[in-house]
């Protein structure tokens, strides 16, 4: 892999986001509802945005200023003044809706009226929640920190989470959120977004034979840790095992029908190494990691 190397510092604030924007990505999107000391309502969506803590629940979203002449955003103006907000978690279903509030509408102006969304008073707070999004944070401002004074800086607003509303159309039959119901949308670079589908979605299984700490690969015997073959989430699955097969469980296995049929005939040690490898690739595709050091130690 060759790598391109960049000093930050040679960067314009243009240059250095599309860079930041397409690498640090997806990013979930914050849509923030706040209100100003008159009452005026705002709506904005953010995607500098994560939760950063659950015992007290904190999510950190971060208005920047305007890299083109350093204004301030009435988001941002307005937790200053009325230190709550609403964060409203977007979805496919209202995405354009969400990029349509992102446009910079005068003071005065309700972008949930601009973007046809629905007021629905909050229970603990000021600002209003989007009724058509399926999960509403109702949060307290602890603190607004500013990261610069130039445009392009970050104001990272910490929003305590009082109350959470959820669809109930979203749930699963434990009263979870069900990832294959919420249809998650996500920004990356430029105009790019991306969106939670059942096709994208996949586990890291975390088996309970493999709950504790695992060898690591830097355990792995020499020939297993170099493979041409097994590729690095290949590998990340083979560290998960705590003790490896015994030799009466690697002899036993060999013995098998479906390694009898794979190992038969005169083959060099080379092809053989192939053939194990690519096997427990296939094993290891199929969530028997056991396995797949049985025929690996072979």
């Amino acid at each position: 892999m060759r790598l391109k190397t960049i000093d930050a510092s040679s960067l314009t604030p243009t240059e250095m986001q599309g860079y930041l924007h397409s690498a640090i990505a997806p990013r979930p999107i914050c849509f923030a509802s706040t209100i100003d000391k008159n009452g005026e309502v705002n709506l904005s969506p953010f995607s500098f945005f994560n939760v950063f803590s659950i015992n007290p629940p904190i999510c950190v979203f971060s208005p920047t200023s305007r890299a083109r002449d350093n204004t301030t955003k009435h988001t941002l103006e307005n937790v200053l003044e009325i230190p709550e907000c609403v964060i409203n978690i977007v979805d496919f279903d209202m995405v354009q809706q969400t990029y349509l509030t992102s446009k910079d509408y005068p003071r005065g102006v309700n972008e949930f009226s601009k973007a046809g969304f629905t007021e629905l008073a909050s229970e603990t707070v000021k600002p209003p929640r989007v009724a058509e999004s399926s999960v509403q944070l109702e949060c307290v401002v602890n603190d607004v920190i500013s990261l610069g004074k130039n445009g392009g800086a970050g104001n990272l607003v910490i929003a305590e989470v009082k109350r959470i509303h959820i669809s109930e159309d979203i749930l699963d039959a434990n009263g979870k959120i069900d990832p294959h119901k919420i249809d998650l949308v996500a920004r990356l670079g430029g105009d790019w977004y991306c969106r939670v589908t059942n096709d994208n979605l996949f586990k890291i299984a975390k088996p309970i034979e493999y709950d504790g700490i695992g060898i690591g690969v830097d355990a792995f015997p020499k020939e297993v840790k170099n493979s041409n073959v097994l590729a690095g989430n290949n590998l990340g699955l083979l560290g998960l095992v705590k003790t490896l097969p015994s030799e009466e469980e690697v002899e036993a296995f060999s013995k098998t029908d479906e390694m009898k049929e794979l190992l038969d005939g005169t083959i060099d040690s080379n092809t053989r190494t192939i053939r194990l490898h690519s096997k427990a690739k296939h094993l290891l595709e199929n969530g028997r990691v056991m396995d797949a050091w049985k025929v690996l130690l072979m």
